[in-house]
C-alpha cells in the first residue's frame, strides 16, 4: 500500500507538491522533540503511533520539496509548522500520508486517505440532492468513498484560509458546517469542490484509487463560479 502511494510522487511533483508516506509499523518510532513527546504522552499506544507516523510523513513531504523540518508540535488537534513550511496530514488503516507545497508555490493544501470503503448508505452524510448524479452506476460514476475523500481534502484546503494553510489530523472549525455544505462537480479527470455559500471559493481535487480505498489531494485552485 505504501508503494502504491509512493508511485504518486511524480504526479504530485508536477503540481508543485511533495508527498510523504509513513507506516505505524516502522521500527523505533520516536518523537522529534519535546513538544511532540509531550503531545504523545497522553495518547493511547495506537493513537501515539498514528500521531508519530503523521509527523514523519509531513517531514518527508517537506523534504520532497527541499525543506527540512524538525519537530511539529500541535495546537489543539492541529499541527504547528515553522514559518515557511506547511503540510496536510491524513491517516487510515495504519498508514499516514502528507502533502507539502514547494517554497515557490502558493497552493491550497489538503489531502485525505480512506483505505476502508464506505457503504453507499453513507451518501446522505456526504451529498445533497444536486450531487446524487455523481453516484451513477458504471465506470463513469464516483463511489461514496471517493466523494467523501475528495470533500475531506477540499474541506482542509478551504478551511485553511486564503493561503490554504496547514491542516491537521482532524479538521479545524472552518467556514462550513459539514461535508454537505461543500458542492462537488466533475472537473476533467477530477472534481471541482467549492463552498456552497461561496461558489467562487473552489479547489480542484484529484482522486486516486489505492487498493480498496482512495487517496485524494487538492492540486490547485479552481477560479470563478464554475
Amino acid at each position: 500500500m505504501c508503494g502504491e502511494l509512493a508511485a504518486l510522487r511524480a504526479r504530485l511533483a508536477a503540481a508543485g507538491l511533495g508527498l510523504g508516506v509513513a507506516h505505524v509499523g516502522e521500527a523505533d518510532p520516536q518523537p522529534a522533540g519535546p513538544a511532540e513527546a509531550a503531545a504523545a504522552t497522553s495518547m493511547t499506544p495506537g493513537r501515539r503511533l498514528e500521531f508519530l507516523a503523521g509527523r514523519r510523513a509531513a517531514r518527508r513531504a517537506l523534504r520532497a520539496v527541499g525543506l527540512e523540518c524538525g519537530e511539529i508540535p500541535r495546537s489543539g488537534q492541529l499541527p504547528v509548522f515553522p514559518p515557511g513550511r506547511a503540510a496536510s496530514i491524513s491517516h487510515s488503516a495504519g498508514i499516514a500520508v502528507a502533502v507539502a507545497r514547494a517554497p515557490s508555490q502558493a497552493l491550497p493544501l489538503g489531502c485525505d486517505l480512506e483505505l476502508r470503503p464506505l457503504p453507499r448508505g453513507a451518501a446522505r452524510l456526504v451529498l445533497r440532492a444536486d450531487e446524487e448524479a455523481l453516484l451513477a452506476a458504471g465506470t463513469a460514476g464516483w463511489s461514496v468513498t471517493e466523494l467523501f475523500s475528495a470533500k475531506e481534502a477540499a474541506w482542509k484546503a478551504l478551511a485553511g484560509g486564503p493561503d490554504g494553510g496547514a491542516d491537521g489530523e482532524r479538521r479545524a472549525a472552518g467556514p462550513v458546517g459539514s461535508l454537505r455544505d461543500l458542492w462537488a462537480r466533475p472537473d476533467g479527470d477530477g472534481l471541482r469542490v467549492c463552498l456552497r455559500a461561496e461558489p467562487a471559493h473552489a479547489v480542484r481535487v484529484r482522486v486516486v484509487r489505492v487498493g480498496a480505498g482512495v487517496f485524494s489531494c487538492v492540486v490547485g485552485r479552481a477560479d470563478g463560479p464554475g
